[in-house]
């Protein structure tokens, strides 16, 4: 699939209003109508215990000051208690154990706790408090930890394999202070019938979860043994190394590893294009930061057969990044082995293929099996990662639409991925983990350039080509500023403000037009409209339009401004935003002057003139638009992004 559409279905659209669920409130859109605490752990608490709350409805220190509310007993004593959080999101706080923690529970840690628990926010917004519903607590306060010691993961293993221990009363990390294991024993490398020197390790103990006291990994370090095959047989002991020196052990335990040869199992994909991962997944991997003279490289050999049937023979040494004894990651690279091999931007086939992990200590080097493979090689991808930021939520209250984030998200999404129809465009709203190279655009709130701009490329140059796949359009670029132009990049919500008759210093009435006031006046509170609340658009349960014919809503129809609204910010927000993408792929006119950034004249419909030959309603699809790449510009595009996708079928303006 060239691109993603994403849309929401009439179905999606009524789950992203009915998850919400809340009572009706104050007019007031505070924010806080989903709130709701659902979790507080550790179950143990000790100094230094970060506590974690989580549930839905959190807000920032913009709109609020949160704090846990606490009633109940300490063994016997009753307790009561309002604690600072942090905010972390909207669905996690965070309280520290600190000294005011260990002051308001009587001035030391020992004993059962438990009652009920809350959050409380005091609004910016309405100042008045609010609260979430309660919990049941029960969470066992200590000053220290001596951890136990049940069962270890040993037997079958590998090279940095990470294994797994269970017990209980370890520690989480942070202030409270790490947990280890001490390995002692020898290892017998195989064909020797005695073991090597004995070694005396500690190795670092990480919680599989982050508040799970009784699981825990270690790898089975390089450092024990090399990097095998063998047999290590010893024993092994669970330390918890307090904040302040303190260290508390467990018992011993004998534990026995057959350390194995190095192994590729699978990878995480059988198709990949230009800046993608490929995770190798299997066993027995060395490397990592600080392992100078550790390494894993990836030898391959077979044949790469392109979509026209040309065979090119492999024989290359891949150099994979570690990630951990199980598991590598390649990305599809121009620069190394296989890119000079295979035209990765503009070729597709598919790679036949054995592969192998050789790892390497120092002098010391092991291979391991070699597996069958076979990877497609795709076409190029842009993909394009869509960057709320959070002002962008802060000028969405001034429209008074925050409550209605989500479905103007999704918009924003929908037409970006229209507009792109027959490009291998891929839009998203969370960051890719799937690729090294990707594109973002930030979605802003205000213009820091102070230009009034409703968005701007600030990537240094024509990218003609696409030749970098990574622009970043947003943030500031000294580059540019260097140049002399704007620094700051992005789509910069609060300017469309400019269409207002009354933007009310917003920003400059420059392109006024009557309907952006007749669409977003009912919910604007700096000119007496009605702020939409979650609990209204529940209840309203707007529907997702197709078209912009019926906008503006007629008055008193709250339920269909609410969808014209929508309609029309996420539109605005779309056509821009993929205007300035356009600039960073190269347009307009990519092969001529380096100084054109427009097409010329005035045209109905296109995306690429300049912002004065762009009315509201072609930017907003109401009657007019969408805006869409010229013809040469949409052929350029398509040459430089090939899509499996036909190309679209209606009639493109001129260029020129």
């Amino acid at each position: 699939m060239s691109h993603r559409l994403l849309r929401l279905s009439g179905g999606l659209f009524a789950a992203l209003l009915v998850g919400c669920g809340a009572a009706p409130g104050a007019a007031r859109d505070t924010g806080l109508d989903e709130l709701l605490l659902t979790s507080l752990g550790p179950q143990l608490i000790l100094p230094g215990t970060t506590v974690v709350l989580e549930g839905q409805g959190f807000v920032d220190g913009d709109l609020g000051v949160s704090r846990l509310s606490f009633e109940g007993f300490l063994q016997q004593t009753p307790v009561r208690l309002s604690l600072p959080t942090r905010y972390l999101s909207d669905k996690r706080l965070e309280v520290a154990v600190d000294e005011e923690f260990i002051a308001a529970v009587g001035g030391h840690l020992d004993g059962m706790m438990y009652g009920k628990a809350s959050v409380e926010v005091r609004s910016t917004v309405d100042a008045q408090l609010h609260h979430s519903s309660t919990i049941d607590v029960d969470v066992d306060l200590a000053s220290q930890s001596t951890p136990s010691l049940d069962l270890v993961g040993d037997g079958l293993s590998w090279v940095n394999q990470p294994i797994q221990i269970i017990g209980a009363g370890m520690l989480l990390g942070g202030a409270e202070g790490t947990s280890a294991v001490r390995l002692t024993g020898c290892f017998t490398p195989t064909g020797k019938t005695t073991c090597n020197a004995s070694v005396d390790l500690t190795l670092p103990a990480a919680p599989e979860s982050e508040l799970d006291r009784h699981r825990a990994r270690f790898p089975y370090a390089t450092s024990i043994s090399g990097i095998g095959p063998g047999h290590f047989a010893g024993m092994l002991t669970l330390v918890n190394h307090h904040k302040g020196g303190l260290e508390l052990s467990s018992a011993q335990r004998p534990v026995s590893f057959d350390i194995q040869r190095p192994i590729i199992t699978g990878a995480s994909t059988t198709a990949a294009s230009l800046g993608q991962f490929v995770e190798i997944l299997g066993g027995g991997f060395v490397g990592g930061q600080g392992s100078v003279a550790e390494s894993t490289v990836l030898q391959l050999l077979g044949t790469y057969t392109d979509k026209a049937g040309k065979q090119t023979v492999l024989d290359l040494v891949l150099v994979p990044e570690f990630v951990s004894g199980p598991r590598l990651r390649y990305v599809l690279d121009e620069s190394d082995a296989l890119g000079r091999s295979i035209d990765l931007r503009r070729s597709s086939g598919t790679i036949t293929a054995t592969v192998r992990a050789t790892v390497q200590k120092g002098i010391e080097k092991l291979d391991g099996d070699p597996i069958a493979v076979s990877l497609q090689i795709r076409p190029v991808k842009q993909v394009l990662y869509v960057h709320f930021l959070s002002s962008y939520l802060s000028s969405l209250r001034l429209f008074g639409l925050r409550a209605a984030d989500a479905l103007v998200r999704a918009r924003v999404l929908a037409l970006s991925a229209q507009l792109f129809a027959g490009v291998n465009v891929e839009v998203r709203d969370q960051a890719p983990t799937d690729f090294a190279l990707f594109a973002t655009v930030d979605v802003a709130g205000p213009d820091p350039n102070g230009k009034g701009y409703f968005g701007y490329d600030n990537t240094p140059g024509k990218d003609v080509d696409n030749l970098r796949l990574y622009d970043h359009v947003g943030g500031v670029n000294a580059v540019t500023q260097a140049d002399g132009y704007a620094g700051y990049g992005g789509v910069f919500t609060e300017s469309f403000f400019a269409f207002s008759e009354h933007p009310n210093q917003l920003a400059s009435a420059a392109e006024t037009n009557e309907l952006f006031d007749r669409l977003f006046d009912p919910f604007r509170p700096d000119v007496g409209g009605t702020e939409l609340t979650v609990p209204e658009l529940i209840t309203l349960a707007p529907r997702e339009l197709s078209s912009g014919d019926d906008c503006p809503a007629q008055s008193g129809d709250r339920a269909m401004q609410v969808s014209c609204a929508v309609w029309t910010l996420g539109n605005l927000i779309a056509s821009t935003m993929v205007h300035e993408v356009g600039h960073s792929l190269g347009l307009a006119d990519p092969h001529g002057s380096p100084k054109t950034f427009h097409n010329p004249g005035d045209l109905p419909n296109r995306l690429m003139e300049t912002g004065e030959a762009r009315p509201f309603t072609e930017r907003a699809l109401l009657g007019d638009g969408p805006a869409q790449f010229c013809r040469d510009e949409y052929t350029y595009l398509r040459e430089i992004l090939g899509s499996d996708e036909p190309a679209t079928l209606f009639e493109r303006q001129p260029c020129d």
